[in-house]
């Protein structure tokens, strides 16, 4: 029986939510947790850059599984996964089970239960007029979660302790399981064109130019958002602020990037994708230029905060976009799996990077420095991209 738009997009705007709430919550964790276990920020960043990186080794895996079967099993697998992950966090009491936990086994989760997968159901069961504003209302519905979420995972970790929160956290990764029930897409888009072999797409993609401009391009977005998320709240610490305001950062860059990534997905469907990333990443380094030379205050932290929000995930539904309108929709999953490992081999290099640069520096400035200059090289590496006005069909 077919399922109503409205439902698909409801539940898939949740499940995203939440998924994005939770591993956001990840950088929430570092202090407690270096401090219970006498570990260095470096260490536990690495681990997360682990998790960053073998999210973006996974995704292209788990995106072919649910090209070839549909995406509700393989979303149901990794909400398992994300519970054991979680619970093998909390019980750790060496770096290397922590490593396995938080690296190995989330970094699959994440995968798997994380906003390709979702997307790219959306992409096959939507009519193509409707895909533009369905991929900004679920990047809004991810940065909903990073808002909400990530405040009452902080309010966790005050009143239960942080061991608590992560066992609350896995067992709302298991009550999120019955919201991929009408995410049962089949990949079977008739109105593409004959069907193309899974490797036949690959090695179009990996053929041209395109390809590898919204790679790098989406490299650099991870940069950014992994550095943003795992170190603002020890940044914002080290800048004399109490710690929670690390969190309302955070906090804050979600709730402005609901309205981010909504204007982002209406102006993907009205405006050509690729100034649009153009601008989006251009505007980053700006921001975060201005910031770093401003004075370190409230009022400063929640202006970078609100306008990195409006820029923060922005960068996704013109990029989904722009692989659907050049490799279509059947390998989807795969082909934007692909140039989400990009994303996540920047996130590997924005977490483990700037807990490097903290402990032998005692100062994220040169960190900083990277992140605008990565800005501004992301803006030019998406000039050539072409953004053709019509789908090109599947080939055989």
């Amino acid at each position: 029986m077919p399922v109503s738009p409205r439902l698909l997009l409801t539940c898939a705007v949740v499940l995203c939510a939440i998924s994005m709430g939770l591993r956001q919550s990840f950088g929430l964790f570092l202090g407690p947790m270096t401090a219970h276990h006498g570990w260095t920020a470096s260490a536990f960043a690495l681990a997360i850059g682990l998790q960053v990186l073998l999210n973006g080794i996974s995704q292209p895996i788990c995106g072919n599984v649910a090209d070839r079967f549909g995406g509700r099993t393989v979303l149901w697998s990794g909400w398992v996964l994300y519970a054991i992950g979680l619970v093998v966090m909390a019980i750790a009491g060496s770096l290397a089970l922590f490593y396995f936990g938080a690296a190995l086994v989330l970094g699959v989760a994440v995968s798997a239960a994380g906003f390709p997968i979702v997307m790219a159901g959306l992409s096959r069961l939507l009519p193509q007029e409707m895909r533009g504003r369905a991929t900004g209302l679920v990047t809004a519905g991810s940065s909903f979660g990073q808002f909400s979420v990530v405040p009452i995972v902080q309010a966790g970790i005050d009143l239960f302790g942080w061991q608590g929160a992560l066992f609350a956290m896995a067992g709302v990764a298991i009550l999120a399981m019955p919201l991929a029930l009408p995410l049962a897409d089949r990949p079977q888009p008739k109105h593409e064109g004959r069907p193309q072999a899974a490797g036949a797409a690959l090695k179009e993609a990996l053929s041209t130019s395109h390809f590898w401009c919204l790679f790098f391009g989406f490299f650099v977005c991870g940069v950014h958002v992994s550095f943003l998320t795992v170190h603002l709240p020890g940044f914002v610490a080290s800048c004399g602020l109490h710690p929670s305001w690390g969190a309302t950062s955070i906090s804050i860059i979600g709730l402005f990037n609901i309205m981010g990534a909504m204007i982002s997905g209406e102006l993907s469907g009205r405006w050509r994708r690729r100034e649009l990333l153009v601008f989006i990443y251009g505007a980053r380094a700006a921001v975060m230029t201005a910031f770093f030379l401003a004075p370190k205050n409230e009022t400063t932290l929640i202006m970078f905060s609100a306008a990195m929000g409006l820029l923060w995930l922005s960068t996704v539904p013109p990029t989904v976009g722009l692989v659907a309108r050049r490799f279509g929709t059947q390998w989807l999953a795969t082909i934007f799996g692909l140039v989400f490992l990009g994303h996540q081999i920047g996130g590997f290099m924005g977490a483990s990077l700037a807990g490097v640069i903290w402990d032998r520096t005692g100062s994220y400035d040169g960190m900083w420095l990277i992140a605008i200059a990565a800005g501004g090289f992301a803006s030019l590496v998406n000039l050539p991209v072409k953004d053709p006005r019509t789908p090109v069909p599947a080939r055989a």
